[in-house]
């Protein structure tokens, strides 16, 4: 069913952050997105000089203290960091102001902020002072740290918000989750606001050494900028990233009643999932175009109203052409003349905070009548990649409607679908 006429069930986007390895802020990253941008270099967290993988696109020159006090971001995880962080641009871009709320009104804000592995550097980190320093050295704070819901606590403590706190975990699709949770929300008129976005801080030795051993990432150590290349036939992996990304969703009704700038609609979410395998993308796409399919109807649009598609386009031998065989059978004919692209070229992989990306990307083209490139596209995988990747550099083009793709470990599926806000 489309969505409702009724402007309270209708959710819209009137705020965004972000944290990224091209900028950390939304206008930094949304210009170096365009420009093609990559993000990639050498690992500088850790020393791996003498590892099979040695390159991440890392956030860069990011000060915890422009999200909290330097006390309490000593006792937190960079991925609270991130979250708050992108959160607190977000609430600023949308113009809200939470202070003269009343406690009624704060009960109808929500928090939807996901992530695939929360504090995971907590354990590393407890571990060795355990052994090291002993077992009364260890921090009492590390558990607060290594929830991977406190993120989502932490900024609705940070204004005071009420409502629902909700951290989904599903791995690569975790952040396009969000937005099915807020859009639920509103539609069925329980919240006003929904602070709605994904978070991730993985690049840790253990996490690099398991992927490269499984063969997920890219060994194009000599030329990080050129790893990631998303349909590319040389592809060999992906490029492992961090960041985060946030978004303000609000009923229009209460946005426009505030005089609010709307970026753009929430008009569709699905989630499915592969029954597959841990890893592995089921070959024919199914899982993945039953996602596209649902969110389609959901949204009330058929396949020929998209103008964009924000891949998942890893940069995985696997995934590439399984989402490529999945966007055909959701879409048909529509399928070889929609632009689709992958902001993962440019920020590589961010697991949780994937979907945050592509969103940002999605709405940016709808905003700016402008679709961002996939870098490195320089020789199509044929036959099996056959479709308008938008290689290379950007291209102008008016949006109306984007649809965003986020696939999982496990088979976990999940598509969102934004649309050009008209009253």
């Amino acid at each position: 069913m489309p969505p409702s006429p009724d402007l309270s069930r209708r959710a819209v986007i009137t705020g965004l952050g972000a944290v990224t390895p091209i900028g950390n802020d939304h206008p930094t990253f949304w210009r170096n997105l365009v420009a093609g941008e990559s993000g990639a270099g050498p690992i500088t967290s850790f020393d791996a000089s003498d590892w099979d993988v040695r390159i991440a696109a890392e956030v860069k020159d990011f000060d915890p203290a422009v999200a909290m006090d330097r006390k309490m971001a000593r006792r937190m995880s960079r991925f609270i960091h991130f979250g708050m962080a992108a959160g607190k641009e977000a609430v600023a871009d949308s113009g809200l102001d939470f202070s003269d709320w009343s406690p009624e009104r704060r009960d109808r804000a929500s928090v939807a902020l996901n992530t695939s592995g929360g504090g995971q550097e907590q354990v590393v980190i407890g571990t060795k002072v355990l052994e090291t320093r002993g077992f009364g050295q260890v921090s009492p704070f590390a558990i607060p740290a290594l929830s991977g819901s406190m993120a989502a606590c932490q900024l609705s403590m940070e204004y005071g918000l009420t409502g629902p706190v909700i951290t989904q975990v599903a791995a690569c699709a975790s952040s396009v989750i969000c937005f099915a949770d807020a859009l639920q929300m509103i539609q069925r008129g329980d919240m006003d606001v929904v602070l709605a976005g994904g978070t991730e801080a993985p690049l840790l030795p253990v996490a690099f050494a398991a992927l490269s051993n499984m063969g997920a990432l890219s060994r194009r150590n000599d030329e990080p900028a050129r790893a990631s290349r998303p349909f590319d036939r040389d592809r060999d992996g992906f490029l492992y990233g961090e960041g985060a990304g946030v978004f303000v969703i609000e009923t229009a009704q209460h946005a426009l009643e505030r005089g609010a700038t709307i970026a753009a609609e929430v008009i569709g979410t699905a989630l499915t999932a592969d029954a597959f395998h841990i890893s592995a993308p089921e070959p024919t796409g199914r899982g993945a175009c039953m996602a596209m399919t649902k969110a389609m109807q959901a949204a009330g649009i058929a396949p020929d109203e998209l103008d964009y598609v924000v891949a998942h386009g890893t940069s995985t031998p696997l995934n590439d052409v399984t989402e490529t065989r999945a966007i055909k059978a959701a879409l048909g004919r529509h399928a070889y003349e929609v632009p689709i692209s992958s902001p993962k070229s440019m920020v590589g992989h961010l697991l949780g905070a994937a979907g945050a990306m592509s969103a940002l990307a999605a709405i940016g083209a709808i905003r700016d009548g402008i679709i961002p490139p996939t870098i490195n596209l320089e020789n199509p995988d044929l036959p099996e990649c056959d479709l308008d990747y938008v290689p290379l550099v950007a291209r102008k083009t008016r949006v109306e409607t984007a649809m965003i793709n986020g696939f999982g470990f496990g088979g976990q599926n999940a598509v969102a679908i934004f649309r050009r806000f008209q009253a």
